[in-house]
This record gives C-alpha cells, sequence and structure tokens, in this order.
C-alpha cells in the first residue's frame, strides 16, 4: 500500500449510470449497486439477518462490536446497520464498522444514490456532510459523540485487510459484498479470503449475497463454517457462516517492527500528561471509548504551544504521494470534520472559537500549480487552484500570489479547542504539576511529582509533552527540534475588516477575533529566549506586507516596540511528522533489530520490544490543530486493540520507533 512517488490525484472515479432518477449502476462492472427489488430489503435479509444483528449486541460482552464490509458503494449496509444499533436499547456496544471500496462515489452521487431511502434521511445527510471524497487512503468518521466509528478505506479489498491482518483479531462480523463474483472476479480471490478468517474475533460471523461455489469453497478454506440460506427475491440462495477455526496470523510485506511483541489488556484508566492540542484530542478520543482519563500539566491548560490565539487549519499539496503528503491531506480531512461536527453541535462557538471559514495558501511555484490544478479535477471540495483575482474573491483581499484554496479549512483558537476535548465526565484536569517523572509499580503507571509525591496512577500513559518530551528516560534519545515562534498582534483595520478568510504565505493571518488579528509567526532554532522582540514584529509584518502590498504603507508606520504578541516553542521532528505510538525499549530494540546494521534491507520478522502501556504523542509543529485529532485517534486505537485508522504504511511513519530503525539501517547505533 506504498503509494510514495506515484502521482498524486483522486482516487478512480466509479463509472456511473443512472437508471431513472436515483438508482445507480456500474458501467465498470455491468451490474447494480442495490436490488430494483427492494434494496433496503434486500440488505436487512443478506447482511443483518444474515449476521444474526441486532440480536447479537444484547448480549455482545466486548465494549464495541466490529464489522467490517468489502464494497461500501452508496452506504445503504452503513446505513442500516447503525439505525438497527440506534434502535437498540441500553447498554450496547460502540458500533466501529469498516468498509473499503475502490471506486468511492462523489459527494453529490452519493446523495442522489441515498435519496429513494427517506427513512434513513437523516442518517443519509450526516454521512453526506462528513463524507471525504475521494482523496486517496483512509478516512475516519465519527458519529453519535464518538459512539459510531466509520472508517472508510479507498483501496483494493485484498489489499486493505492484508495490511490490516498483520494486526490480528479485529472483527465480529463480515458484510462481504461488491459486485458479483463472475463481474468483478479481482475482489473474490483467495487471498481475501485468508485474510478475514486471520481477522475474525471468535464467533465472528459472515453473509454475502451470492451463492457461488468458489466463494463458499473459499471461505471454508479460510476457517469459516458457511451453508446456503435462503435468498432475498428472485435469488433463491445466499450464503452465511461463522468463524470455526481463526486462520493464521497473516505477516504483511515488510518487517512488523512498529507491532508490540506482548499483549496488552484494554486499559480502563490513563494518565495524559501534557493539556496541549495533543494531550486534550487524546483525552477525548480515550474517554469517548469510556476509560477514564486524568490530564496533567506542568503549567496550565494550552500554556505552552498550543496558547496562541489563533491558528490556521493547515495541510500540504504536493504532485506525488509521500507519507508526509498523505499524512497531512488525511489529517486535515479528519480534523476538518471534527472541528465542522463540534461548532454544528455548539461545543465550539463561531467566530469566538474560530471560523471554517476556508484559506488561501500563497504560491510562488507556477509549474507546481499548474500541475495541480489538473491533479485537483474531482478533489474540488479539498481544494482548488486560484489565480490572484479568484483568491481576492474568497479572500476580500487581493494577495499578491496565486495558489491553493482550501474551502473547509479555517482558523481556530488553539486554548478554545484544547478546553473543549475534555468536556467529559471521564476526564479531570490538574494543573500546575511542575516538571512530572514516570514510574511503572505493579503493572500500573504512576506520576510522581519533583518531590516524589504521587500525584496519579492508571494502566496507561502518554507523553503529550511537546518540547518536555525528552526530559523523560522512556523519550530522552528522540530526535526533537524546539523552534522559537513569536506572534504578533494586529490591531484590526478598516482594510483588514475585509478579510473574509484566512491567508498563509510566509506567515498567516486570519479574520480578526476581538478586534485583534494574531499573525506570525517567526522560525529561529536554537534560540530558547521567551522575550518578545520588535524585531520579529516587524518580520512578522514584512511577510504580511509582502502578501498584501495595498497594506505595506500602513504596515510600515506602526510602531513594533509597542505591539503585544507570545513566544511559543514548536516541537518538530527531523521528517516532519508527529510521533504517535508506543515507546520503545532502546535496547531490546536495538538487540532485536541489529542485523540492519550490516544489511539495512534485511527482512527481521519480529515484533518491536516496547514498554508496557507506555505511550508517545508529540512533534505536531505548527500543524497541531490538523495532525494532533487523527494522532489520537490512532493512539486510542493502539491502546485499545481497536482497528487502526491508518494504514501501515502510515502508522510507521509516525511510530516513536521510526528513528532507531533508521538509524540501525544507517549503522549510527
Amino acid at each position: 500500500m506504498n503509494r510514495d512517488n506515484t502521482p498524486f490525484g483522486p482516487t478512480p472515479a466509479p463509472a456511473l449510470d443512472w437508471k431513472g432518477d436515483c438508482e445507480p449502476f456500474s458501467t465498470r462492472f455491468d451490474d447494480l449497486y442495490y436490488s430494483r427489488e427492494d434494496g433496503m430489503a434486500e440488505s436487512h435479509h443478506v447482511f443483518l439477518a444474515g449476521n444474526q444483528l441486532p440480536d447479537r449486541w444484547h448480549n455482545h460482552r466486548d465494549p464495541d462490536f466490529r464489522i467490517a464490509e468489502t464494497g461500501f458503494g452508496t452506504g445503504l449496509n452503513f446505513l442500516l446497520t447503525w439505525e438497527a444499533w440506534r434502535q437498540q436499547p441500553e447498554p450496547r456496544p460502540r458500533l466501529h464498522y469498516v468498509s473499503v471500496e475502490k471506486y468511492p462515489l462523489d459527494r453529490e452521487d452519493l446523495v442522489r444514490a441515498l435519496t429513494p431511502w427517506q427513512a434513513l434521511s437523516p442518517l443519509a445527510q450526516a454521512l453526506a456532510q462528513a463524507w471525504p471524497g475521494r482523496i486517496p487512503g483512509q478516512h475516519r468518521l465519527s458519529f453519535d459523540s464518538g459512539r459510531v466509528t466509520l472508517d472508510l478505506w479507498w483501496e483494493d479489498a485484498a489489499t486493505a485487510f492484508a495490511d490490516l491482518a498483520r494486526t490480528g483479531p479485529l472483527f465480529d462480523a463480515w458484510y462481504l459484498d461488491g459486485f458479483a463474483p463472475a463481474r468483478n472476479e479481482s475482489m473474490w480471490q483467495t487471498g481475501l479470503y485468508q485474510s478475514m478468517g486471520s481477522l475474525s474475533r471468535p464467533n465472528a460471523t459472515v453473509a454475502t449475497f451470492t451463492a457461488a461455489g468458489h466463494v463458499r469453497r473459499g471461505l471454508i478454506a479460510a476457517g469459516f463454517e458457511v451453508a446456503k440460506v435462503t435468498g432475498f427475491g428472485r435469488k433463491r440462495e445466499s450464503l452465511a457462516g461463522r468463524i470455526r477455526t481463526p486462520g493464521p496470523k497473516l505477516e504483511g510485506s515488510g518487517s512488523p517492527w512498529d507491532l508490540p511483541c506482548a499483549e496488552h489488556a484494554r486499559p480502563q484508566s490513563a494518565i495524559v500528561i501534557g493539556a496541549g492540542l495533543a494531550g486534550c484530542t487524546l483525552a477525548r478520543a480515550l474517554a469517548e471509548r469510556d476509560i477514564a482519563v486524568q490530564v496533567l500539566d506542568r503549567g496550565t491548560l494550552a500554556g505552552e504551544a498550543s496558547g496562541n490565539e489563533q491558528g490556521i487549519l493547515y495541510t500540504r499539496l504536493s504532485r506525488k504521494h509521500s507519507s508526509l503528503t498523505d499524512f497531512a491531506l488525511q489529517s486535515f480531512s479528519h480534523a476538518a470534520r471534527l472541528y465542522g461536527q463540534y461548532f454544528a453541535n455548539g461545543i465550539l462557538r463561531e467566530p469566538i472559537d474560530g471560523s471554517l471559514c476556508g484559506s488561501f495558501h500563497q504560491q510562488d511555484n507556477s509549474d507546481e500549480m499548474a500541475y495541480m490544478h489538473d491533479a485537483l479535477l474531482g478533489l474540488e471540495h479539498l481544494a482548488r487552484v486560484l489565480d490572484p483575482a479568484a483568491a481576492g474573491e474568497e479572500l476580500g483581499e487581493r494577495p499578491a500570489l496565486g495558489g491553493y484554496w482550501y474551502p473547509a479549512s479555517g482558523w481556530l483558537r488553539p486554548p478554545a479547542v484544547c478546553r473543549s476535548m475534555l468536556q467529559s465526565k471521564l476526564i479531570k484536569l490538574r494543573e500546575n504539576c511542575g516538571q512530572l517523572q514516570l514510574r511503572r509499580e505493579q503493572g500500573q503507571w504512576q506520576a510522581v511529582d519533583e518531590t516524589g509525591e504521587l500525584i496519579a496512577q492508571a494502566d496507561v500513559a502518554v507523553l503529550c509533552t511537546g518540547t518536555g518530551t525528552t526530559a523523560f528516560p522512556a523519550a530522552a534519545d528522540l530526535p526533537l527540534q524546539n523552534i522559537r515562534g513569536q506572534t504578533s498582534y494586529l490591531p484590526a483595520t478598516d482594510a483588514s475588516s475585509q478579510l473574509r478568510a484566512a491567508l498563509c504565505h510566509k506567515g498567516y493571518i486570519s479574520p480578526a477575533r476581538d478586534g485583534v488579528h494574531c499573525i506570525g509567526a517567526s522560525f529561529k532554532l536554537k534560540d530558547p529566549s521567551t522575550e518578545l522582540r520588535p524585531a520579529e514584529h516587524r518580520e512578522n509584518l514584512d511577510k504580511l506586507a509582502a502578501a498584501l502590498p495595498q497594506w505595506k504603507s500602513e504596515l510600515e508606520n506602526l510602531d513594533t516596540t509597542k505591539m503585544t504578541g507570545r513566544v511559543g516553542f514548536r516541537c518538530a521532528s527531523p521528517d516532519y511528522l508527529p510521533i504517535a505510538g508506543p515507546a520503545p525499549k532502546r535496547e531490546a530494540f536495538l538487540q532485536t533489530f541489529a542485523g540492519l546494521r550490516k544489511n539495512a534491507k534485511l527482512q527481521i520478522d519480529s515484533k518491536g520490544d516496547y514498554m508496557p502501556g507506555l505511550f508517545i504523542n508529540t512533534a505536531h509543529g505548527s500543524r497541531g490543530l490538523s495532525s494532533a485529532p487523527l494522532c489520537a485517534q490512532l493512539l486510542a486505537s493502539q491502546i485499545c486493540n481497536e482497528p487502526p485508522p491508518l494504514s501501515s504504511e502510515l502508522s510507521k511513519a509516525l511510530s516513536p520507533a521510526r528513528f532507531l530503525i533508521r538509524d540501525l539501517a544507517r549503522n549510527r547505533v
């Protein structure tokens, strides 16, 4: 699933035709998306009844029930499952639904295809509102206050489930859907069935609309007991079954060094050290999984890098895929959905806490923009290339250069985001703890202060401590950079009040909050000073003047000695990706993978040695508003043994152990 250096662009279009107003038909596979007789009744009969749902939820002992689907299509199966789950009385497990689709619909086609099912209209509208479009990769959608998770993998089914199979049993039920085997042979293959067997938890069930003999034989060979059952409508038979003997764990391509070699139980409690964006988004993700969380900070909530008055929801584009670009886009898309829900639900208030008013990012590479203009066709909901005049129509002020317009972006006040994330009865915040340390006693992590006094203890602990991360022995060797950044507070003027959206250039500016713009920010390596400097105010103003030349004379006349602002310190990694994952045991790790010193390409089929119950979440740099929510989901999934929201390639790209693997391969350790 490695896309590195392949051209960027949307996923392949689904090749739709329409039978009537709202009946989607695939010309690629010469097949309908759902039965003309009654698509809703067919889905109920084949998939819900075939998997004994919702009856199984009543006695399900695990905290979540997980369904895997091959072929998301119009989302009808998901919506019916979600509706059935909603009708179940409490207590009920969380619903986690993972679906793979190689040819996802555009939002407009999704809405059109779901129009006939008026009973599902509220849920269909929520799905359409959160729809990620055809951005390649994996997309985590959240509904019902985090009680329903929908993971959409825009991939080939066999490839996606083989990638997931490396993590072991995950699913309780299978919807084996997709177009008919005779018309979509590439999906109905032995490799997929073997992955299904490996991924099935005890008593997992499977149901499918087909009764094809090779499908039945493939499922049986993968460990399922399968029988023919009554089909729907004119179809006499279909298949349903249950896992008999879960298949062997399948090894994916590449070493599984990012996976812990020791299994761990799902925790009931967690310590999160650090009350910035990384810590607060993680605390919320854990609380939504019914885990009690204590958030501890040496200072105050959002008191350090997350304390700026305004920040931009930022991403990056590139003409070729890479881990950096793919994570940036997927995390941006996830964050925009999350903040949009928070504004819609009143958890965040517009414009006090921010506004998803869009943002424009100036670019000076005309060749790159010309290429991306075509690459973004089909992804207009993500970004468009605009010239200065068109950008001015969106911004309210004409910029000096063209660039990218991101309609789902905007600005937020990071302290407000942090505070909103902690609004849960399961989260307790304790500020001004001073410098903390961690110790492990009798299977619990304990946080102690400088005097040795016990502050908190829990099953797991996570370091979300930004520039202070290397003060903890378990993270002392991480190659972190601390980068000073000074923002400047600029009182709104008649001209600046025309600004309708955020502008990123060599700095940034958003529409004013309470009559003041927060602009910035300087970038100073190896500079520990916390003093406000008039010279850096001038740098910020000059960068803004270059982006908006019509403001130049007014900005030049400002007295920087009288300006106010704020100094913070970004924490970044050498590859500019966040660090999110379990904390490695350095010496054991070096011993297990020592062979890489002599052969960097050596295949070592061993999992990694990690500190039990200890995780790291740091190095979000200047993009924490975009990256922190998805990293929180990744960590919560690792902590709770859930299906991950990212591919193994991206999980490895974020792992704290990646630096040990790289240094071994370069014979540096």
